[in-house]
């Protein structure tokens, strides 16, 4: 199917990458319908990528894997809170963060406070509110992925 994206114009996708929100997401309840999108032109090996709406082009949220900016991301969550993913197994559990992304690429921040959370094997997700108290509505992506190197001696 072709489908309309906010930065990519449009982009043909395969049905089976068509993810499904039954109750939305926050702040967005009424679009159930989302795709995964990254820049194939990117040149560099990029960990950012766009949960795109399919009902409305406009809304496009960056996203990214919670274990590329804190490698023990361990959210506390209740078992019927995942009931809607069909009780999914551990490793079919996919995590995204969103992503705020100002011009000062410093200030970069993720929300480990409400991930979505996708089962790969059904395609559905949910954005749920998790109960650790440590994890930040705005952790600063940037200090992070520094502190990262460090201990990685790059």
């Amino acid at each position: 199917m072709i489908v309309k994206t906010k930065f990519f114009g449009e982009v043909e996708l395969a049905d089976d990458k068509v993810l499904e929100f039954p109750k939305g997401i926050i702040g967005f309840e009424d679009f159930t319908r989302y795709a995964i999108i990254f820049d194939v032109d990117d040149e560099n090996e990029t960990r950012i990528n766009w949960l795109q709406s399919l009902d409305e082009p406009a809304l496009a949220l960056p996203v990214v894997d919670p274990l590329a900016i804190v490698k023990e991301y361990a959210p506390m969550i209740e078992d019927e809170l995942l009931e809607p993913l069909g009780n999914p197994a551990d490793e079919d559990l996919l995590f995204l963060l969103a992503m705020t992304v100002p011009s000062d690429m410093t200030k970069v921040t993720a929300n480990m406070k409400a991930p979505f959370i996708i089962n790969a094997a059904t395609k559905r997700g949910v954005q749920l509110i998790v109960e650790n108290e440590d994890y930040l509505v705005k952790y600063n992506v940037y200090d992070a992925v520094q502190k990262m190197k460090e201990k990685a001696g790059e």
